[in-house]
Parts: structure tokens; sequence; C-alpha cells
């Protein structure tokens, strides 16, 4: 069983962030990147399921991003992964997710890959479209913000416990799949320094565009979505006191609420 986790780089979430000059994208220098936390459960649920089972031959990680998106990539190697493959190119960097998932597809179709983790949204554009498009082009079923997940002895298919509204859903699903992770799935562990080292070492595959067999065409007539500005959003105002005793100052506030906010 040949395992594959997508992994993606974002923000940290307690960086502060700045809008460009021209409002075309955030400023990126000095701004810490991290590993995307829901990318995290599917780092560490991939490192578990070799840990466990003996039918795992490899845990492959893939980022597509700069060459600081490395970075994020050795941390998945040091926490257990076998080998990367980083998709490094100016081209790749104007791609909407569902470009991305058709650059991942023609780069992953012929791998042999069982099975596909991925975190279910990255938190800095909150779009969750990724996982699911590269299950559709791939034509292999998805199983979305996964908690739970337990292979058959045999390897052939998984039971996966999802999140749905309110409640939880219970699938069983034959390989090859790919599941997105959620909250829940399991918490990646803490590399180790000499981990870390190690992952320096570990074999890392650096594709660009012309080594992937009809990117402009996969990606052309798919997807397009382009960021015309960004803005922070808008400052809250300041709070309105009413001063007073208790009885008048509550009939103050709910005309307030009900003629001014008009939120009664």
């Amino acid at each position: 069983m040949k395992v594959l986790v997508i992994v993606r780089q974002v923000p940290d979430s307690t960086t502060n962030i700045k809008i460009q000059a021209g409002g075309q994208d955030i400023e990126r220098a000095g701004v810490k990147m991290v590993v995307n936390p829901f990318d995290e459960f599917a780092i560490e649920q991939a490192v578990q399921l070799k840990e466990k089972r003996k039918d795992v031959a490899s845990v492959t990680a893939l980022i597509v991003g700069p060459a600081t998106a490395g970075e994020a990539l050795r941390t998945a190697l040091a926490v257990g992964a076998d080998d990367g493959i980083h998709l490094q190119d100016e081209a790749f960097d104007r791609l909407d997710e569902l470009q991305t998932a058709a650059l991942v597809a023609g780069v992953v179709k012929d791998g042999g890959y069982d099975l596909i983790l991925i975190g279910k949204q990255e938190i800095d554009l909150d779009s969750g479209q990724l996982g699911p498009a590269l299950a559709e082009l791939l034509d292999i079923p998805h199983v979305g913000t996964t908690v739970k997940l337990e292979i058959a002895a045999d390897g052939k298919s998984f039971v996966a416990r999802r999140r749905i509204e309110g409640a939880e859903e219970v699938v069983q699903v034959p390989l090859p799949a790919l599941i997105t992770a959620d909250k829940g799935l399991c918490e990646m562990r803490y590399p180790s320094l000499p981990n870390l080292m190690k992952a320096k070492k570990k074999p890392v595959k650096v594709l660009k565009a012309a080594d992937v067999a009809g990117f402009a065409a996969a990606t052309a007539n798919l997807g397009g979505v382009k960021m015309h500005a960004f803005q922070p959003p808008p400052e809250r105002p300041p709070g309105k006191m009413i001063p007073g005793d208790p009885e008048p100052a509550a009939k103050e506030l709910v005309r307030l609420l009900r003629e001014e906010a008009k939120v009664v």
C-alpha cells in the first residue's frame, strides 16, 4: 500500500497580516509560514498507518509552492514521511485550487497510490476544494471531514467516520480513495531534532512545469479564479456606554437595540 499526503503552507494564525500597497496580496516579508493545521492531521494519520501496518510500503508528502514551501515539506518528512515531491515553479503560483488539483492529478495519477490524505481546508483562504477536486480528477472515491479511519485487514477498503451537521456518519469505501482530515482524526507529533536532521537527507523530487506532461492543457480549461483585491476587515466601532440606574438603563438598551441596531 502506498500513501500520499498533500501538504500546504499557510501563514501562522498568530501572525499580524498586512496588505500590500496595491491590495493584490498580503505582505509576506517577515510572515511566519507553517504547515496548514488540517494537513497536520493527515500527515500524522499517514505515519501512524505506516507504523501499525506492515503492508504500508511508503508515505510520500507532496507540496505545491515556492522554494520556501520546502520547509513545510521537511516537517512532514521529519514526522515520518519517506520521501517528498515539491512542485515548484512560478507558473504554479498563479493557479487556483481547481487548477492545482489538475496539476497534482497529472503528477500522481500513475504513482500507484492507494490512499491520499489531505486537510479538509486551508486556514488562510478557507477553501476546501482541493481534496474533492483531486479525487474527481483521479476518478476515485472521496470521504470528507474524516475524524476516524480504520483500514480493513485485507487492505482493500476502509471504514471512516466523517463529521456532518450535528452528528457523525460512518461509511465503508474501497481503495484507492482520498480522505480529507478534520480535527479529531489525530494530533501531529512534534518532530524531534534528530528526525529534523534526518529529514534533510530524505529524497525530495523537485518538478517544474516542463516536467508535468499536459500541464498547460489540464489547467487551461479548469478553474481560473483570480484574486482582485485583499482588504483588512473593517475596524470594530467603539462600544456605547449607557449611564444611569439599572432600570432606565435597561429600557434605553432595549430601545437602542430595537431602533438603532434593529436586532430585536
